[in-house]
This record gives C-alpha cells, structure tokens and sequence, in this order.
C-alpha cells in the first residue's frame, strides 16, 4: 500500500504546493530594484511576526549561521558569556561560543526541564563580568519550551545583552521580541516559516548595535555592519539564495492570511492531539509538563521497543518519518514534528501509522487507541477556543 510522504521531523518541515510554485520564479538581479522590493517586503513581513521594530538581517545561511553571527558580532576573544542550556541545541551555542574564544559560564538544566530563571539570576549575580546572555527558545532534542519572556527579563534586570536562539520557535510559537527586552533573536526558513533551508533572520536591537561596534572578534561574512549598510541599499553583502527568498516570501504571505494568533493556536492544538495520541499508545512524555513544545513532541519508547527499527518501519511501509534522540538520547527517543505547513489530518495518519507499526513489531495490538485520544485532545481544544 503507498501512502503520501509524511516528513514529520523538526524541520526542515513540507512545502506547501505554493511555496514550491514560488521558488520557480526566474532569477533576477540580486543588485536591482526587483529585489530590492523582494528584500524590503520579506523584512516587513518578519519584524512583524518576531513582533520588532529593531534592525532584521536575512542572512543567506542556516539557522546555525544565524546564531554564529551573534557569537561573531557579540563575543570578543576572553569574553565572559553566559549559556542557559536543557538540550543539545543550547550545547552546540555555548559551543559556537567557546569556538569564538569565549569563557562561557553554562547553566544546565535537566534535559527535559525547562532553564529556571531563579538559577540565571543567581548565575548572573556570581559572573558580573559577563556582558551576552544565550538563551534557546525551543529545545527541540528534547521537546521543551523555555519561558523565554521570563528569563529575558532577568537577563535584562541585569543589564546584560539577551540572545535568544529561535530557530524552530519563532513563527509557530510567539516570542514578542521587543516586548521580551530581547536583544538579538535568529530564525531560519525551514521551520515554521514554510520554506527550504537556506535563509536566516536575525533581528538586532540598539544594544547590541553597541556591543557590535565594540566587538574585537574576527567576522567577514557574518559581519553585521555591512549587512545592515546593504539593506538599507536593497541589496545583501553577497549573492543571497534568491529561490529561497521567493518562498519566504509565500511562507509569510500564507502566515498572514491565517493570522498568527491562528497560526500559534494550530500548533498547540495539534501538539496537544499529538501528546495524547502517543499517551495511549504507550510512550512517555519526555519534556516537562508546563513547557512541552508546540512545534515537536519527545516521547521514550514503551518497553520492547527498537526506535531505530520502529522509524524503518514507518518509513519504509508508511512513507512517515519521525526523528530520533540528539546526543546522550540518541537511540532512547523518538520526535515528532509538527511545525508548518500541518494540519489535523496529518497528525491523524501519522498516529495510525504508529500505531499500524507497534502491533507489526508485537508491541501492542493497533485498537484505534491513539486517534480515539487526539480526536478527544482535539474536541476540548476547540471547545476551549469556541467558549
């Protein structure tokens, strides 16, 4: 039996049929008025979903690229950085910054427990020194969400410079960077902004505009300074993905037609579906209750299970690929997507399809266990949302 692919992973996340038309378009002078007009439209459209009327960058990277040029532009040599961490994504930031030649001081949660903000605060008072702050939004190795607005205020209160890893949260969770007292928060294309890898935001307040000009560190790429000095030309330092951009461009189109107060309640509508569906079926909910993700859920397998041969198997015979554990879970885990372009009949087959493979690998009969639970997840959110 074929079934339609089923990409189910945190990003890069499915295309809408539109955005793939976009990226069609033909190439135009990256130095003339078309894009210009592209670029200026792209960076409207993005402060207003990072809620900013800071400075926004579109760098031609990953989001990896995006957050290594606020280490770039931030971090001299010997600087003291602190890394508020709970996953592997937070540990490969301290790591960008330890590259850069920082002395970074790491506050580690629990994987799957949420950064406590009491604990930042008492890290910050015992490192005077330390002028940036990074923090991750959206731990997606773990499934966790941080209460960024919480941690930033400390961060703040304590006069130092916030960072704010937003990759996989910004555009299907809501962040309010200027609200927050955010200084620096990144993005790239291929989570919830419905495009293909290739295209970082960055937004920069006036704070750290003035770190950045004091900065000693080594940058020329990532350099800030002339990006912003190409943008207010409407052009880029260096030749910029223009295909991506053109699906950008339609991802936040698509954005705005729905409404982002829509957009964010999809997400948690469809994470809760996804929480309960994985409940019945046996899993346990790896992330701390309070601060589970909307964009992806982490689940240990129930005993018996191979997750190596149980995502073969989905993909193989169902056309679903979920993701696996990072770092120390690797092989102890499974996530699953749901970000973007997704609606509640994806997560319908997506259940099936799991539960379809545990009974083949004699784990637990398939009883219509997991959509009886999300459509009863779903019921109450839509409840919740009409009372």
């Amino acid at each position: 039996m074929t079934f339609s692919p089923q990409l189910r992973i945190p990003g890069p996340t499915p295309l809408p049929e539109r955005v793939v038309r976009a990226q069609g378009r033909p190439m135009i002078d990256h130095r003339g008025p078309q894009f210009a007009a592209l670029l200026e439209e792209i960076t409207t459209g993005a402060k207003r979903v990072f809620e900013t009327d800071n400075d926004l960058l579109v760098l031609t990277s990953s989001g990896s690229g995006g957050l290594e040029s606020a280490i770039a532009n931030l971090v001299s040599p010997g600087d003291s950085v602190v890394a508020a961490l709970c996953g592997n994504f937070g540990e490969r930031f301290a790591g960008m910054a330890a590259a850069y030649g920082a002395d970074v001081v790491r506050l580690e949660a629990e994987w799957g427990q949420p950064v406590d903000p009491d604990d930042l605060a008492r890290v910050l008072e015992a490192t005077p020194d330390a002028k940036v702050v990074l923090l991750t939004h959206n731990e997606t190795s773990t499934g966790l969400t941080n209460d960024v607005v919480r941690l930033a205020r400390v961060a703040r209160d304590a006069d130092r410079i916030v960072v704010v890893d937003g990759v996989s949260s910004v555009s299907s969770i809501r962040i309010g960077v200027d609200e927050a007292g955010i200084d620096v928060a990144v993005s790239a294309s291929q989570k919830g902004w419905m495009a293909p890898p290739g295209i970082a935001f960055v937004t920069v307040s006036r704070r750290a505009w003035e770190l950045q000009a004091r900065s000693t560190g080594p940058k020329f790429y990532w350099d800030w300074q002339p990006a912003k000095e190409f943008a207010e030309k409407g052009a880029t330092p260096f030749t910029p993905a223009i295909s991506v951009l053109y699906a950008v461009q339609e991802g936040i189109l698509m954005l705005q037609e729905e409404g982002l107060e829509r957009v964010y309640q999809r997400h948690r509508r469809l994470a809760d579906a996804t929480e309960a569906g994985l409940e019945a079926l046996g899993f346990s909910l790896y992330a701390a209750p309070g601060f589970r993700s909307a964009t992806v859920t982490s689940a240990l397998p129930p005993d018996g299970l191979d997750v190596s041969a149980f995502r073969k198997l989905l993909e193989r015979k169902y056309g679903v690929v979920i993701a696996g554990g990072q770092g120390k879970m690797t092989g102890k885990m499974i996530r699953v997507g749901h970000l973007g372009a997704v609606s509640e009949g994806d997560i319908v087959q997506v259940l099936w399809a799991l539960e379809q493979a545990l009974e083949e690998l004699d784990i637990a009969p398939a009883e219509g266990r997991a959509l009886a639970a999300a459509t009863s997840a779903l019921a109450r959110e839509t409840a919740t949302a009409t009372a």
